[in-house]
């Protein structure tokens, strides 16, 4: 079936337009140009600030001039990852979309529905001519994936609403009121490569088909992250066989669990039989640790011909992946107060050891901004042992729950009428904008919603039709259950 067959109709519309065009994080310039004429060519007041957000006004309909004036809330970039065997260029490609059964997927890449069926949703509200709603800002922020920097930069006094209904959350029997603040930390060095000695072998081993997943909302499932992981099999291999390191690469974008890591190294060829027997003996225990979260975890070691000319020293490499083996991966502490909620957590999410230098990518997410600061300071001792330097960088605040809030009581109320049944009202790990945009705007009443997004930031994310169903019909009740102004 065809994704514009789907109903409701307009979402998907736009939802599959938006899909047209790429959209990674830091390059929105087409997508936010896109946006802009859809707005102009409405007739709404149609904005942008200095960097980058787009802003859409859109008037009351008649008869509910008398509600609030409400903000709707999406983010225009998208999470670009896929699976190694897929040819795709996520700058210059839209992505490929087909139906399964109740699920929309995309062909071995990340879907976008991360924030792509919040912004649909907001452009089928503006495109409307029959959808009652009360005055609405329809705010379109950028660069949300990769450091929240478009709400960092939104300034106070831009909007007018006093309500906020980010549209970023992915269940939809949940109410979000809260959620984690992060920060980027990222630690580098170089060492002197040594010169390889001759008739040495190469091996390529290679950690694939780990689950992946979103860094904050997935990182209580325990799945795998293939940066530890592959560091777990080179240390524990190191210690029954002599090897230099040539790289190490693995990982992508901090808020994704790494799926994928690739090592290279050279060692003597007496003794590659006992090296890949000691690594085959670590990623059997491996496997059968993480069977029930990445069934589809896989190792490979090809022997290759010798093309390196130069590897890590003893000294660096043992250095390096001592300090990696210490480095806090998961779940930090779980919170107190809220049930099931994760307080602090780090992704190991991107390394890079080659020719020379060394990064290593961490994000470090908490609730509790002075636990964030401490973890991600322990973090940085690991990594200083190995003479490693660290800065931490695009920090953002926590979004503090209000179980008072009007407008969070609204929507309880409203969903519980139409379902029989009471939604999870709860703050979540993720980083939603709220936390950021409350900083400038601290009288903003805001909560967040959205449908059934399973596997967001890995090639098997995929939205729920059904879902997307319901969050609409929710989503239109919630705009004719606005307050009343003051």
């Amino acid at each position: 079936m065809s994704i514009t067959r789907l109903e409701p109709l307009s979402l998907w519309h736009y939802f599959n337009e938006l899909n047209r065009i790429p959209r990674p994080s830091k390059k929105e310039d087409e997508v936010r140009n896109w946006v802009i004429d859809l707005g102009r060519n409405w007739g709404f007041e149609t904005q942008t600030d200095e960097v980058g957000n787009v802003l859409i006004r859109k008037p009351a309909t008649p008869g509910m001039e008398g509600k609030r004036h409400i903000v709707l809330q999406s983010h225009l970039d998208m999470v670009c990852q896929k699976n190694a065997d897929t040819d795709f260029d996520f700058d210059t490609q839209g992505i490929k979309m087909y139906v399964d059964g109740d699920w929309v997927r995309a062909e071995g890449t990340t879907l976008g529905a991360d924030n792509g069926i919040g912004v649909a949703a907001i452009l089928a509200i503006l495109d409307s001519k029959d959808i009652p709603h009360p005055a609405i800002d329809a705010l379109f922020t950028i660069d949300e994936e990769t450091g929240m920097t478009g709400a960092l930069g939104l300034k106070g006094g831009f909007l007018q609403g006093d309500i906020l209904l980010n549209l970023d959350t992915e269940d939809d029997d949940e109410i979000s009121i809260g959620c984690a603040g992060g920060v980027d930390v990222t630690s580098s060095g170089t060492y002197e490569p040594e010169a390889i000695a001759d008739g040495l072998k190469q091996l390529r081993v290679r950690l694939t088909g780990g689950s992946g997943g979103h860094s904050g909302m997935d990182i209580h499932k325990g799945i795998a992250n293939a940066n530890k992981l592959m560091n777990r099999l080179l240390i524990e291999s190191l210690g029954e066989t002599d090897f230099r390191l040539v790289s190490v690469i693995g990982g992508g974008l901090r808020n994704a669990i790494p799926r994928e890591s690739e090592a290279v190294l050279v060692l003597d060829p007496a003794d590659e039989t006992a090296f890949k027997a000691s690594l085959v003996e670590a990623f059997n225990a491996v496997r059968s640790e993480y069977a029930t979260t990445d069934p589809e975890l896989s190792l490979s070691c090809e022997s290759e011909a010798v093309n390196a000319t130069h590897a890590l020293p003893e000294e660096d490499q043992l250095a390096i992946l001592m300090a990696i083996q210490t480095c806090p991966v998961g779940i930090h502490r779980m919170s107190p107060d809220i049930e099931h909620l994760v307080q602090t957590s780090n992704n190991l999410a991107r390394v890079e050891i080659a020719e020379g230098a060394i990064t290593l990518q961490c994000l470090c997410r908490s609730s509790v901004d002075s636990e964030k600061d401490d973890h991600a300071n322990s973090i940085a001792c690991a990594f200083g042992l190995a003479g490693l330097q660290t800065e931490f960088s695009g920090s953002y605040p926590g979004w503090t729950p209000n179980p008072s809030s009007a407008i969070v009581a609204t929507m309880k109320a409203l969903y519980e009428e139409k379902y029989g049944e009471s939604p999870r009202v709860l703050a979540c790990h993720a980083g939603l904008e709220c936390g950021i945009l409350g900083t400038n705007y601290p009288d903003m009443d805001m909560v967040s919603f959205g449908p059934n997004i399973r596997g967001a930031h890995s090639p098997d994310e995929c939205v729920q039709i059904s879902s997307v169903q319901k969050f609409w019909g929710f989503f239109l009740d919630a705009l004719n259950r606005i307050p009343n102004k003051a």
